[in-house]
């Protein structure tokens, strides 16, 4: 029995007791890379990480390119660490498969809501609609600055066009804000607007996130324009 055994073994007694609520990140991280690192001090990893990233959440989205900077990871834990939060992004996905129409913004916001979990750029999706208001897809239309890039306006229209939409919804994120909708926001919506309606597809909403928060542009009468 190797001298870490011993605390390996009530560690994960304790998680299956009591679940992860009753560690502190450090234990939880550390419970984490015993499945990576079997023969690693993994307490002294996870400390390191902690420092080195902040946080948790910091270290479960990071690249795995920064995570291997840290003494003892190696790609094998870095992968690890990447997959826990990609796997949960992933499961919320599936959640909405099942909303297939859209009537309204809550229904817009539980299938667009996921695909921004551990997003630190800001990115920009749009929901495809037939005539029905059922999904035909999801696509990512933009990263950056991404009210900024008159490009992604004919991206989208082009996107449409291509699976013959009737409407569309869009949304982007506000990583390091809140969810509300800001001047440059508010004029690309309307440049967007105006491209889709040269071609017959109408604009029905855009939705601002941050985290698990968001505002929709149409139920704050906010794109009265259009109506």
């Amino acid at each position: 029995m190797g001298v870490h055994d011993g605390h390996r073994a009530r560690l994960r007694a304790s998680f299956l007791e009591h679940g992860l609520q009753s560690m502190n990140d450090t234990n939880a991280l550390e419970l984490l890379l015993f499945y990576a690192l079997p023969r690693r001090d993994t307490n002294e990893t996870a400390h390191l990480l902690l420092r080195r990233f902040g946080s948790l959440h910091a270290v479960l989205t990071a690249g795995v390119e920064e995570l291997c900077e840290v003494e003892g990871i190696g790609e094998n834990a870095a992968v690890l660490i990447t997959l826990i939060p990609e796997l949960m992004k992933k499961s919320r996905l599936s959640e909405t498969r099942g909303i297939r129409q859209v009537r309204n913004s809550d229904d817009a916001g539980q299938i667009l809501l996921p695909y921004f979990m551990n997003e630190t750029d800001e990115v920009l999706y749009m929901l495809c609609l037939d005539g029905r208001r059922v999904v035909i897809c999801c696509a990512e239309m933009g990263r950056g600055a991404v009210n900024a890039v008159e490009a992604s306006i004919r991206r989208m229209v082009e996107k449409a066009l291509k699976v013959k939409a009737c409407s569309v919804i869009i949304a982007h994120n506000h990583p390091s804000g809140l969810a509300i909708p800001s001047r440059e926001d508010e004029a690309f919506t309307k440049a967007l607007q105006t491209a889709l309606d040269t071609v017959g597809i109408r604009l029905e909403d855009h939705l601002i996130v941050a985290d698990e928060d968001y505002i929709s542009l149409a139920d704050s009468g906010m794109m009265a324009y259009h109506r």
